[in-house]
């Protein structure tokens, strides 16, 4: 009888210790993903009437890649904890920050081409420093400079539209943009607004903290910390730097990237090196912060 109990109590003693390591030993539940905000606020079909070449694959070469960046919903990121994570440490990309679908119904092909066609906007040179600049209407930009961007074109021989908006009524648009809800101590919010072809872009370049936020289309984002330059060309394109240049180059361990969809920014902190790509026609515009 004796050693009947002794193993009933042996039996339930190692069951419960099993089933405490059991415990123990077992995972999380894995959180939700982040549901990215194009899935639920633009059909896939709708670019804005951007996409002129929508019909023509062959002529793209740009194309999304990985996300190694966080991301976050704005519903889940206090101010202070945007403070504490990210604002001076690394980059994020928010889902779902402002509502600006007034903003997108504003800049619409045929509504900016229609408001703003006849305007005289800059274009700056698509390399490191953007130090050439050329004034054309913005009807002409639209048609003669947003063509898919070729490998043999040269960063300092393309000319995209972002900032330098004199015309009054380029600012006017800007005031109907919901800034993003996020600060920095001591910072003001200056706007710029962007439209650039597929497979355009800036290379790597270095400037103080900000947000950008695409608004049509889907654009690629490298970033670097300060002290971890990329080895880069300034006067070629991200598109040469990406297909040509990067896979022969030594691997960069601390290099984030990811692929903005429309309505949704990524926050850059101060000095990290970024450079962009365009998949598709963007209209774009980033909040730099100034102390």
């Amino acid at each position: 009888m004796i050693s009947i109990i002794y193993l009933i109590v042996t039996s339930l003693l190692v069951g419960h210790t099993l089933g405490t390591l059991h415990h123990h030993n077992r995972k999380p539940p894995p959180q939700p993903p982040v549901t990215r905000f194009l899935d639920f606020i633009l059909p896939d079909s709708d670019d804005g009437g951007w996409d002129v070449l929508a019909d023509d694959s062959s002529l793209r070469l740009a194309a999304p890649g990985p996300c190694t960046v966080d991301v976050r919903h704005a519903r889940d990121l206090t101010q202070q904890q945007f403070l504490e994570t990210y604002a001076y440490n690394a980059p994020v990309i928010i889902v779902g920050a402002s509502d600006n679908k007034d903003f997108r119904a504003l800049t619409r092909r045929s509504s900016l081409l229609s408001w703003l066609g006849e305007s005289k906007v800059r274009l700056s040179s698509a390399n490191t420093y953007s130090y050439d600049k050329r004034d054309v209407t913005f009807s002409t930009y639209c048609h003669q400079h947003m063509k898919p961007q070729s490998l043999q074109t040269l960063a300092n021989e393309t000319f995209y539209l972002f900032g330098d908006h004199s015309h009054p009524q380029w600012l006017s648009l800007l005031e109907d943009y919901n800034i993003p809800p996020y600060s920095l101590p001591g910072h003001s919010p200056m706007l710029s607004f962007g439209v650039a072809g597929p497979g355009s872009g800036v290379p790597f370049h270095f400037h103080g903290p900000g947000f950008a936020e695409t608004i049509w289309g889907r654009k690629r984002w490298f970033l670097a910390p300060p002290d971890a330059a990329p080895i880069f060309n300034p006067n070629r394109t991200t598109l040469q730097w990406l297909l040509e240049d990067y896979p022969k180059g030594p691997p960069l361990e601390s290099m984030l990237e990811c692929t903005l969809n429309p309505g949704e920014l990524v926050y850059f902190p101060d000095r990290w090196w970024h450079a962009t790509l365009n998949i598709d026609p963007c209209v774009f515009v980033s909040t730099f912060l100034s102390p």
